[in-house]
């Protein structure tokens, strides 16, 4: 891996991305992790519910959503190289903060010992100017970032964890996507189409599919053109001191 890379990491990473719902990893950072994958890192999955609220008909059941949008969900990772994919079963739309679930964060990341977590700005109440980002969103970043610090790193937290053989696991950084206040920005301009490919696998989110195209590449930046576009995707990366 080149110094050049924004990441400036010298060997290969574990990443484990941490989220609401099936199909948010594709939505907030799917070119990003489709530059990771095709850099040699280890991309994992993290689902913190399976999306049985996620219905764009009047009245569906929420048993045939679930499956539905995980077998989606395990789609759209194989297009991207996705390690593996964990769902947890908290329900869809109520989604907290609390001491059990950032446990069950805790767990996870004492289990996969990932180098690098990503996950969702907790502060961003707005996503872009004409949407509200879900609280489950809010929630997930909310969870993790607690989990991460102090929790999982001190064996002091949840001792009986102890007991299943995990041990405090101290990660290197954190990117949280969708923030309001990003410090870094990746050119993803050679994977948005990769991205694009990933989501059409979440058919039950995507009323006209040709539209929606449109919309994902009218995202380009400002100083691009559709004729020769350039994409960005950007984070509130920290990165932990030794």
């Amino acid at each position: 891996m080149e110094a050049s890379d924004p990441e400036n990491w010298s060997e290969v990473k574990k990443i484990l991305v941490i989220l609401a719902h099936p199909d948010d990893p594709e939505f907030f950072c799917g070119a990003t992790i489709a530059r990771w994958t095709r850099m040699g890192h280890q991309v994992y999955y993290a689902l913190l519910t399976r999306g049985d609220k996620g219905g764009n008909e009047r009245w569906v059941d929420p048993v045939e959503l679930v499956e539905k949008r995980e077998a989606e969900q395990k789609a759209a990772g194989a297009i991207l190289g996705i390690f593996k994919i964990t769902f947890l079963d908290y329900p869809d739309g109520y989604l907290q903060a609390s001491l059990e679930t950032r446990k069950a964060v805790v767990r996870l990341i004492r289990e996969e010992r990932p180098n690098i977590v990503v996950s969702c700005d907790p502060t961003n109440y707005f996503h872009r100017n004409n949407r509200i980002n879900h609280p489950d969103h809010r929630a997930a970043g909310q969870i993790v970032l607690e989990a991460i610090y102090p929790a999982s790193g001190n064996m002091l937290y949840y001792p009986e964890l102890l007991d299943e053989g995990l041990g405090a696991h101290q990660v290197e950084e954190v990117w949280f996507s969708l923030s309001r206040e990003p410090n870094t920005t990746i050119d993803v301009t050679s994977t948005w189409e990769v991205r694009l490919q990933a989501l059409h696998q979440h058919r039950s989110q995507i009323d006209d599919m040709a539209k929606f195209d449109q919309a994902q590449r009218n995202r380009r930046t400002p100083d691009s053109t559709l004729e020769s576009p350039r994409y960005e995707e950007s984070f509130r990366r920290i990165v932990f001191e030794n």
